[in-house]
């Protein structure tokens, strides 16, 4: 690990503190019924030179050592050739961001961690293979670790010497992780535990040396996590699977035969390992979100690319509005995910710097803070998996004929993009569980949902104002954002108080309260974003970030709109119907914006600059 990256690491320390740490914080979930000011977010403007420099050596390691070989390594001939690449990047240290000093890692803070999973996710099979090591392979230990267990694993599992994988997904256990069957009894001398059973869809399994395995005890409820080495036997694995995508990433079934493990590799207590499985995916699911803005960020300089060289009728095919409007999308829903993430991951950075200054450990506040941000993370991996989606299929579209060819980049990106609406829980759970969870916290007391909504609910029957809006940047825009928080709050209430504890089955009215909030936080976050940016640069400079914010909330203003129709109309009848409409019209209302010349805008920065640099 004695390269330019390590050194650089341990001789800059991090003094970076947000201004928002002393501040009343906005808790997790709390967006919707609280105002944020733009200077209490994070920004990617606000990056300091370490971590530039961290996603510099980490961009000059995928162009040097992954992007000349993709074909290489999804070709799976050379069993040998990924592990050998993380240990490349194990020896310029970027396996070991998110590892804390003590065990030979850098303890870098969670934005830095997602800055550098971002950067990664333009990789194709290896981002799939490095997120598996460094993210849910190694942070199981990380957070749950005892010292003997970190010390025994976490210096290795820093240099790529030992390689991770996560063994949680079963045959007939996939988004119901608790059901798992693999079974753990405790020998007769009581020094070991035998584990039995079989996981299925294990990333890195085909080379790992620690595998993170999810067992019941005997006849637990729940399930107990175990610290498990290739070399205490018992496993077998069979044939590398055969995907649609992401080809180049190990996947096997592995099995448990008799397989003894130490007592001491107990992960943590007994039947908290169903705890540490939700975490951990807590984690994964807004580094996914991360690693999309990555994969969209390269898509969309390779789709502007292709663009400005391809000609058609005498001209190149980026000059076409047909074109500037795919290229201006893919621009507008990729910089207002990764507004979106940072301004999350900030949030977290921050409740842990309140925990561990209030006298909690590190590695736990680190762990409560993921956890009081679960909604937020999950939000990211729906939205960020789904923006990736979007930014691939144009980038096919753009290139055309050339798209479906095996020959051009879009092809890969297209197949390996698709994983991500299944990773970390399916997209369809998530939806799910972002509403779940805003309610659980409501019913803790933890999020004061119902004022709130009772206050909506009287709005709806009063005359609505037609205030003219201050005269401050956005006014207008902060006002739309307003309202729908409100439209998510008068559905969202309806919906509870109408099927109470039946709720949970009505899963079309979850999907469509969920897609209500998703748009919500990702319209206030690129708003927030872009105002900072309108102090900062001034009014002409900034264009470009207006016209991305405005667009954007234009066109959430529509979907809200939608997805709030679909649920009232599913559920209310009658009075309540008409009224709950006409104030979703009222909340989704938004003055005439031409999107056409705001679009043609950002795609003549695009094709200027002729790569993604916003």
């Amino acid at each position: 690990m004695h390269t330019f990256l390590c050194v650089l690491l341990y001789f800059v320390k991090t003094n970076f503190i947000m201004e928002t740490a002393a501040k009343n914080a906005i808790k997790g979930g709390e967006f919707l019924i609280r105002e944020t000011e733009a200077a209490d977010i994070f920004t990617p403007e606000q990056w300091n030179e370490e971590q530039l420099m961290i996603a510099q050596s980490c961009t000059d390691f995928l162009k040097a050592e992954i992007w000349p070989i993709l074909d290489r390594i999804d070709s799976m001939k050379e069993p040998e050739l990924m592990p050998s690449l993380l240990d490349k990047a194990g020896e310029l240290g970027l396996l070991a961001v998110s590892i804390p000093e003590e065990y030979g890692g850098y303890g870098k803070d969670f934005n830095t961690g997602l800055l550098l999973t971002e950067v990664t996710g333009a990789g194709h099979a290896f981002a799939v293979g490095f997120s598996a090591h460094t993210g849910i392979g190694t942070l199981p230990i990380v957070y749950y670790g005892n010292a003997e267990q970190k010390a025994k694993y976490l210096p290795k599992l820093a240099t790529g010497e030992w390689k991770a994988c996560y063994c949680l997904t079963e045959p007939s256990s996939g988004s119901d992780a608790n059901s798992g069957k693999t079974k753990a009894t405790l020998n007769a001398d009581g020094t070991k535990y035998v584990i039995n059973g079989q996981k299925m869809w294990i990333t890195n399994s085909g080379f790992a040396e620690v595998f993170i395995v999810f067992a019941k005890i005997d006849d637990d409820k729940n399930l107990s996590a175990f610290i498990v080495e290739k070399g205490f036997g018992g496993i077998t694995l069979n044939e590398e699977e055969k995907k649609m995508g992401i080809k180049g990433s190990s996947t096997r079934q592995v099995f448990f035969n008799n397989c003894e493990v130490p007592v001491e590799n107990l992960l943590s207590e007994r039947e908290n390992g169903f705890k540490i499985a939700v975490n951990i995916l807590n984690i994964g699911r807004i580094k996914l979100g991360a690693a999309a803005v990555g994969g969209s960020k390269a898509c969309i300089s390779q789709s502007v690319n292709y663009a400005n060289e391809r000609e058609q009728f005498g001209r190149p095919i980026s000059k076409y509005g047909a074109i500037r409007y795919k290229l201006a999308e893919q621009v507008i829903r990729t910089f207002a995910c990764e507004s979106a993430t940072y301004r999350a991951g900030q949030n977290i950075d921050d409740a842990v710097e309140a925990l561990v200054a209030g006298g909690m450990d590190q590695q736990t506040a680190e762990l409560k803070g993921v956890e009081q941000y679960a909604i937020e993370c999950a939000i990211m991996k729906v939205y960020g998996s789904e923006v990736l989606d979007y930014v691939v299929d144009e980038g096919v579209q753009i290139y055309g004929g050339m798209g479906y060819s095996a020959e051009a980049p879009m092809d890969r990106a297209y197949r390996d993009a698709r994983i991500n609406r299944i990773f970390e829980g399916t997209n369809e759970i998530n939806r799910m569980l972002i509403v779940d969870m805003m309610f659980k916290k409501a019913m803790k007391g933890q999020l004061d949902l119902m004022g709130p909504a009772m206050a909506v609910a009287g709005e709806l029957l009063s005359v609505p104002s037609f205030e003219a809006p201050e005269d401050v940047p956005f006014a207008v825009e902060k006002g739309y954002v307003k309202n729908f928080k409100k439209a998510v709050l008068m559905v969202a209430g309806a919906a509870a108080q109408k099927f109470m504890a039946n709720l949970a089955k009505e899963q079309e009215i979850l999907m469509n309260a969920a897609d209500m909030v998703i748009e919500t936080y990702i319209a206030e976050s690129v708003l927030l974003r872009a105002e900072r940016l309108l102090e900062a640069k001034g009014a002409e400079a900034a264009q470009v970030y207006v016209d991305i914010a405005q667009t954007f909330i234009n066109d959430a203003a529509d979907r809200i709109n939608k997805a709030g129709k679909e649920a009232i109309n599913s559920f209310a009848e009658g009075d309540e119907q008409r009224v709950m409409l006409m104030g979703l019209k009222r909340f989704t209302k938004t003055q005439p914006l031409n999107t056409r010349d705001a679009r043609r805008r950002i795609a003549a920065k695009l094709i200027e600059e002729n790569k993604y640099n916003f």
